[in-house]
């Protein structure tokens, strides 16, 4: 029955992703404006209704202030874009040199090869605008039902509580109540962990950017910090991105080399030293988990599926580890080192033979 409901709950997931994403993204959002939200109403006295609000235009604020600064730099290197255009075409022409020296393939035949190959590109490119057009589309709409959902997850918060209480058996009720404790704990202390994560890895490499006269120093930095967030996957694209602003710049092979050098240790120090530190003892998933988590969150739900794997699987694993018949499944997730009670061993597995 529980793989049952594992593939039928991923079924109707991909099939509710346009009301289940931006629902689960204001799930976490109110739980973290939650503490907001009550500051308001227990020390000035407002509304229900009011704190809510003024919780999420604070977030809209600061949001606002995080897209103009990434913007400005952007529309800043905008003004490169004939200077990339120059890079890229003498590294074609390095190239088209390099194969005709290696492989014996002649110029004429690689030109023909490009022209081809834009032509195609020439060709899509309308259904590829129109994808484009259309992804800004969704990420607007799930901005705007996000915060709508915020705000009233917010204001109907005790009467959810009291909903997902007595849905269940009498008995269950401390079970419910140490839940939810548990998910707003974990949820609240992981979000804001990795939101000091993010904002610690954009200040340093911003200023190691700045100090080894990088241009777009600020940019690169904020990038990698947003990027980042997303395990594994994220700071290898903030890398390439990196680069490849850095090569447009035409700062040199020395800068594009410090710059590599700079993400990656920088990415080394995050994973070994904070990450453990601020937000690894959140949330106690294995490695193997981790990663499988976010590529199924990519294969269902894209770039949201990504950001939301990691609370996901934790609310599920708070979930298996309160409810007796579901613990394997929360051993499972969990990372071997932290669990407190390792299960009874067979004897043949102690002695190393099996």
């Amino acid at each position: 029955m529980v793989l049952v409901i594992i593939v039928a709950g991923g079924y109707l997931s991909i099939l509710g992703k346009e009301l289940l994403s931006p629902l689960l993204f204001a799930m976490l959002i109110a739980i973290v404006l939650l503490p907001v939200a009550t500051w308001m109403e227990t020390r000035f006295k407002f509304h229900r209704g009011a704190a809510a609000g003024l919780s999420v235009l604070l977030l809209i604020v600061l949001g606002a202030l995080i897209v103009y600064l990434v913007g400005n730099q952007m529309a800043n290197l905008g003004s490169d874009w004939p200077q990339f255009k120059l890079q890229i075409a003498a590294t074609i022409k390095d190239t088209q040199h390099w194969i005709s020296a290696t492989f014996h393939i002649n110029m004429v035949k690689q030109t023909n090869y490009i022209n081809s190959a834009t032509k195609n590109i020439m060709t899509e490119g309308t259904s590829v605008i129109g994808a484009t057009v259309l992804s800004v589309s969704s990420i607007l709409l799930l901005v705007v039902f996000t915060l709508i959902y915020t705000f009233f997850l917010l204001f109907y918060r005790r009467h959810i509580v009291r909903f997902l209480v007595v849905v269940f058996d009498k008995e269950n009720e401390m079970i419910v109540y140490d839940i939810l404790a548990q998910v707003q704990y974990i949820i609240r202390k992981y979000i804001v962990g990795l939101l000091l994560e993010m904002a610690i890895v954009a200040t340093v490499l911003c200023l190691v950017f700045w100090l080894l006269g990088i241009k777009y120093a600020f940019l690169l930095g904020i990038i990698t910090g947003l990027f980042n967030i997303i395990p594994y996957i994220g700071i290898f694209t903030a890398l390439l991105f990196s680069v490849l602003v850095t090569f447009a710049t035409a700062a040199g092979t020395t800068k594009i080399i410090l710059v590599l050098v700079s993400v990656v240790i920088m990415h080394l120090i995050d994973s070994n030293v904070l990450l453990p530190m601020i937000v690894g003892s959140k949330v106690k998933i294995n490695g193997l988990i981790t990663l499988l988590g976010v590529i199924i969150g990519e294969m269902t739900w894209g770039i949201p599926g990504m950001f939301l794997s990691i609370p996901v699987i934790a609310i599920v694993k708070i979930i298996f580890d309160r409810v007796e018949s579901l613990q394997p499944w929360g051993l499972l997730l969990g990372d071997e080192k932290n669990e407190k009670e390792p299960p009874p061993l067979k004897e043949e597995i102690e002695e190393g033979k099996v």
